[in-house]
């Protein structure tokens, strides 16, 4: 699984700023790579839900890990959650777990380790199999290569559009309000438009009528967008 990097948002929630910089560095090559160092922040960031893998470190300040893991299942987010910590015992691993992470890894770990089980966990997040092709219906769309097939043929999708079309079918029979869509694919720093989302959700539209696909990316008024596929 390579080169997926700004189609896959990782976020890092780690206090010690070494560890998190090698994180970083490691995984920079499969994802665009977030990483913040306290609690509050991390939290804030992480309810976003924008992102497709979560690491999160147990003791931080101000905030503990294990507060961040709750209030974020609490909100629905299903992200999968990456507990890295120094805690070994069985009943840390046990109440990790039970809080709602989806893998736990001690410290120190080996960097190999780490990588071999991000990579699994963003293989479910993405929906992806091992070749990094995500199959929908009759929609198929190589992460690796950018491209598009529809019943097998190609279909063309430029940038953003692109983006957008990939995060529908991940999310496909979900709502997905606009501000999410937005902060996704801009990113919540970004000085555009919320309209900017509007724009381009019409000119997929268009693009998808040209297969009689339209139908398929529904409107849900007031609050945002589905993206409708028969399994």
């Amino acid at each position: 699984m390579k080169q997926v990097n700004e189609m896959t948002k990782i976020l890092i929630i780690e206090d010690e700023y070494q560890l998190a910089a090698s994180m970083e560095s490691l995984l920079s090559d499969i994802a665009d790579v977030t990483y913040l160092h306290d609690g509050k922040s991390g939290l804030e960031e992480a309810l976003q839900n924008i992102y497709d893998l979560i690491i999160l470190d147990l003791m931080l300040p101000n905030i503990s890990g294990e507060k961040i893991l709750q209030q974020i299942r609490h909100h629905n987010i299903t992200t999968p959650v990456l507990i890295l910590s120094a805690k070994d015992h069985l009943e840390d691993k046990l109440q990790g777990f039970t809080n709602g992470a989806d893998d736990y890894l001690t410290k120190p770990f080996h960097s190999e380790e780490l990588y071999m089980r991000v990579q699994a966990l963003l293989r479910r997040s993405l929906s992806v199999n091992m070749d990094n092709v995500l199959q929908a219906g009759e929609w198929t769309i190589d992460l690796n290569r950018n491209e598009v097939l529809f019943q097998g043929t190609p279909f063309n999708v430029p940038g953003k559009e692109y983006k957008i079309l990939v995060y529908l079918i991940q999310n496909r029979n979900t709502i997905l309000t606009r501000e999410r869509i937005f902060d996704r694919i801009w990113g919540i720093e970004s000085s555009t438009s919320l309209t900017s989302v509007e724009v381009y959700m019409s000119n997929l539209r268009k693009r998808l009528r040209s297969i009689n696909q339209d139908q398929q990316l529904q409107t849900i008024r007031s609050v945002g967008y589905m993206f409708k596929v028969e399994e």
